[in-house]
């Protein structure tokens, strides 16, 4: 178990919100996950369904990437994003540009990056367990 900031959740939720967005639609199975990535990091149940209701509208939210206090950390969300993008069955352009920008934004080479799609893409949609589910929100 990793324990986190609460900025590090933010940062974390924020930022695979941000990814499911950029295909411009969410799948049930995008939904679920985010719903359990949510709920795994802390946040309300009503918070996590309206800010995935809204993601796609919302106008105001940054779409930046997200740096996170440690390179361990990044990993996990980017193996996590991975994992959320390929649940709709295939990961889109926008979507891996983006996960590489929040690798390079992190420290994280191109070669890790592309091993861990490789992995997603050799799993077959079997969705295996997700990284968030071994993070721990410190207060």
């Amino acid at each position: 178990m990793m324990n986190i900031t609460v900025q590090d959740s933010s940062s974390y939720f924020k930022g695979l919100l941000i990814l499911i967005r950029k295909d411009r639609k969410i799948s049930k199975a995008e939904y679920e996950l985010m719903f359990q990535t949510g709920t795994r990091l802390g946040f309300d149940k009503d918070f996590i369904e309206e800010s995935i209701g809204e993601i796609l509208y919302n106008m105001h939210i940054v779409l930046k990437p997200p740096v996170f206090s440690t390179r361990e950390l990044a990993e996990k969300f980017i193996k996590d994003g991975l994992i959320i993008a390929a649940s709709d069955g295939e990961i889109h352009d926008d979507e891996e540009k983006w996960l590489l920008e929040t690798a390079e934004k992190n420290s994280i080479d191109k070669e890790w990056f592309y091993v861990e799609k490789r992995l997603v893409a050799n799993s077959k949609n079997e969705i295996s367990k997700l990284e968030v589910d071994n993070l721990k929100v410190v207060y």
